[in-house]
């Protein structure tokens, strides 16, 4: 199977197991689901792929996840909520990265095979690690304010998709732009971070647009704590 079929299948999985937990604990499941899904995706973006003749990594899938739940937070619960899990997601990848940095530090064990699986997946390089948690919380917070004002604008049901579009599809620019910049700049030539920013935002524009209709799902499902 191409990468191409596994991907839009794996992008389907995940906004389906999102739905499933949401629909399963209500509010409390969004909170867990934001918090378990910055740590997966920044364990999954250590793995590249190709596809559609571009290099991606693998985590955007899931971090897009974390832009729906907290749309779902805004929508049916109010802003208040929503920051409030933005937090969460946060201090979960401070934590993530404090406690894995401090067990990288023990000697491993004379017969341990696991020290180098785990430096290759927690390994501290400092601009990524800086610019993947500036990235996280300022594009977090702003999808979280520009939903509420799109609510403003668009209130009717009709309009779901114009609301959950637009936030997530601006604030993840506002991601990648945030995230290569810091990560990246100066690090390539200017055409390969180009190269990098474009097919990044790329990727997660589609994924931002393929969460819609799940959207709408969960919209529609108890409005439940």
């Amino acid at each position: 199977m191409s990468n191409e079929i596994l991907w839009i299948l794996f992008a389907i999985i995940n906004f389906g197991l999102l739905l499933g937990v949401y629909r399963m604990f209500g509010k409390p499941g969004l909170f867990v689901w934001i918090g378990m899904s910055t740590v997966i995706a920044n364990i999954q973006v250590v793995k590249t792929i190709e596809m559609f003749g571009l290099n991606a990594t693998l985590g955007n899938i899931v971090y897009g996840t974390a832009f729906l739940a907290t749309d779902i937070l805004n929508e049916k619960y109010g802003t208040k909520e929503a920051r409030k899990a933005v937090w969460m997601g946060f201090s979960t990848l401070v934590i993530l990265t404090i406690i894995m940095q401090s067990a990288l530090l023990f000697n491993p064990g004379e017969n341990d095979i696991a020290q180098p699986a785990l430096e290759t997946l927690f390994g501290l390089v400092p601009r990524i690690a800086i610019g993947s948690m500036v990235a996280y919380i300022v594009s977090q917070y702003f999808d979280v304010w520009l939903y509420a004002k799109l609510k403003h604008l668009f209130s009717s049901d009709r309009s779901l998709w114009i609301r959950n579009n637009g936030s997530t599809m601006v604030s993840q620019l506002l991601d990648t732009s945030i995230f290569c910049f810091i990560a990246f700049i100066g690090v390539y030539p200017f055409e390969v971070w180009l190269e990098i920013f474009i097919t990044t935002y790329v990727i997660k524009f589609i994924v931002a647009a393929m969460d819609t209709p799940f959207f709408y799902i969960a919209k529609k499902m108890p409005h439940s704590n």
